[in-house]
């Protein structure tokens, strides 16, 4: 049991540090694609500067994740080879596909862009960067193609005890696919989006470069309202989702015991007794979570107990229901992150109409912790979703229990979770570092005497870079 806890916790611990990098790669290169099709139509300078400050965020936040996805890679080897065993016909065949279409996409058109300054035509050079957009998105929809599979099996069958593909198609129409990653794309819209809005919230506050930075804020706050709005309605669909086809995640979520009244009212705040199987002190929103469940204001919401008896008549005796205080409070914080998101993008954008988003020094002051929201909703997004899933680590085919590796000892797991906690300590430290330091120099840092004016990192020859 001792290897089956260090190896989720491992298995957490890589996913959750990836997962800061991977949102923040695709909304950034999304936004600095607009900004460059801006400088391009417009042809005014203070785009290309924009353009030009902003991706070296993206470039370094895009190094230090293919690090990252590297060690991910690893750690799913090393400590879960029965699961890669049973699923890895199904689950390898997406991330072979993300690896020789969608990385060699990103990879290629990155290093066409960052060195086809002054030499490439610029229709041609922001096709680039639009080809790198596409490409970070179709890794994340080939990722969650994988992923996907674990919380709704199909296409597949069952053969010398394994799980082999027999339908390729069903896999990448597979319905959990389709409601998380709309989801995922919006949220990382919003992380690229919150960045760019508190580091320019920052600069304004400081009065510096106030044309580069009130473009910025504004182009990220439209981004950013989009994006709360999408992430709203893809989650409505996903609770509509999980109703049908992972119904104990949803009671989970919801502190629900037994089955709820008809219509349903939506928890707010509970305190959750596992030991007892009850939820006291309930705040409920009445008809909600029929709602939620629905898309009407009607219908009851199967609890946790009903549901368990329902699992073990299928599957034999065991415990089916999940961490319920974790998926509980995560669902509440994901969900919380993102109202808020919505209100902040919604007061910018009227304040920039009403001319007054400058002077409005106490609501920049706001944007600039708001960064680091996307990246809690994000995080706790995924805890839910996959907490909520136990004690299953393919749904209904393989419990977690069963996936580690069988010949890797706790010492073994603890030594490597420990070596890649630092290694993920240094990255922190060194990506932080040069997010500072970029944001002090700001976008007119004074280049080298021997760096041309064509380095994708030279600010200072931005200038001549626009002729």
């Amino acid at each position: 049991m001792e290897e089956v806890i260090l190896a989720r916790i491992q298995f957490a611990s890589t996913t959750l540090f990836h997962f800061i990098f991977v949102p923040l790669s695709i909304g950034l290169v999304f936004i600095i694609a607009i900004m460059q099709t801006m400088y391009v139509i417009k042809k005014k300078d203070v785009y290309l500067k924009m353009t030009k400050f902003w991706s070296i965020f993206f470039l370094i936040n895009f190094a230090v994740g293919v690090v990252t996805g590297i060690i991910q890679e690893f750690q799913f080897g090393m400590n879960w080879s029965s699961y890669s065993r049973f699923v890895g016909d199904v689950f390898g065949a997406p991330l072979a596909v993300e690896a020789l279409l969608a990385f060699f996409l990103e990879s290629t058109f990155i290093g066409l862009w960052m060195f086809g300054w002054n030499k490439l035509p610029k229709k041609l050079h922001l096709a680039c960067i639009w080809l790198v957009s596409i490409g970070t998105i179709l890794s994340a929809f080939w990722i969650l193609a994988a992923n996907s599979f674990m919380h709704n099996p199909v296409g597949y069958t069952i053969q010398n005890g394994r799980a082999e593909m027999t339908d390729f198609v069903a896999v990448l129409t597979n319905p959990k696919l389709w409601v998380a990653f709309p989801h995922t794309i919006f949220g990382s819209f919003a992380t690229g989006a919150f960045f760019i809005a508190g580091v320019s919230a920052w600069y304004l506050i400081k009065k510096k470069d106030v044309e580069i930075f009130k473009r910025s804020i504004a182009i990220s706050l439209i981004i950013g309202l989009v994006a709360g709005l999408g992430l709203a309605f893809s989650g409505h669909a996903q609770a509509t989702y999980l109703m049908h086809a992972q119904p104990m995640k949803m009671a989970a979520a919801e502190g629900l015991w037994e089955d709820s009244a008809d219509p349903a009212a939506w928890t707010l705040f509970a305190n959750i007794d596992t030991k007892n199987h009850e939820s006291t002190h309930r705040i409920e929103i009445p008809y909600l979570l029929s709602y939620l469940a629905y898309s009407e204001f009607s219908g009851k919401v199967e609890g946790m107990n009903t549901l368990q008896e329902k699992m073990i008549e299928k599957h034999g005796e065991g415990i089916y229901i999940p961490p319920v205080k974790t998926t509980f409070w995560s669902f509440r914080i994901m969900a919380g992150t993102g109202g808020v998101l919505i209100l902040l993008s919604a007061v910018g954008l009227f304040l920039l109409w009403r001319k007054k988003l400058v002077s409005s020094i106490r609501y920049l002051k706001w944007l600039i912790p708001a960064i680091f929201l996307p990246f809690i909703g994000n995080s706790f997004g995924w805890i839910m979703s996959e907490i909520g899933r136990q004690p299953w680590v393919v749904n209904g085919l393989m419990k977690t229990m069963d996936g580690v590796s069988p010949n890797v000892s706790a010492g073994q797991i603890l030594f490597s979770l420990i070596s890649f906690s630092l290694i993920y300590a240094c990255l922190a430290i060194v990506m932080v570092y040069l997010f500072i330091r970029v944001i002090k120099q700001g976008p007119h840092a004074k280049p080298k005497e021997d760096v041309s004016a064509s380095d994708p990192f030279d600010l200072g020859g931005v200038q001549h870079a626009a002729k």
